[in-house]
């Protein structure tokens, strides 16, 4: 007979945030990667360098671009944690025995 109190939500709650931790880690690794692979911190613009067509001098102009840092990376790996560690508070069903 089953346990009226658990009917394997806890146990599918605590599968759940765990993939969903993993996944977040694995999107932000992919996403930062794809982006460049930047080490400093996040930019939301870069450097580009310029020519003056009348001039001819070079110069140093800015263009909206993100570009995700290691500040990203760690914001993630701390929100998985988060999730990982939610987990935990979900306890694992006791197998029912018959009598």
């Amino acid at each position: 007979m089953t346990d009226p109190d658990f009917d394997g939500k806890e146990a599918t709650m605590k599968r759940i945030l765990q993939w969903l931790a993993v996944l977040i880690l694995l999107v932000a690794g992919m996403t930062w990667l794809a982006t460049g692979a930047n080490r400093g911190w996040t930019k939301t613009s870069v450097p580009v360098k310029t020519l003056d067509q009348v001039t001819g001098i070079e110069g140093i102009t800015y263009e909206k671009k993100f570009r995700p840092g290691v500040d990203f990376l760690g914001a993630a790996a701390l929100g998985a944690g988060l999730l990982a560690g939610a987990s935990l508070f979900f306890r694992k069903p006791k197998p029912t025995t018959k009598h």
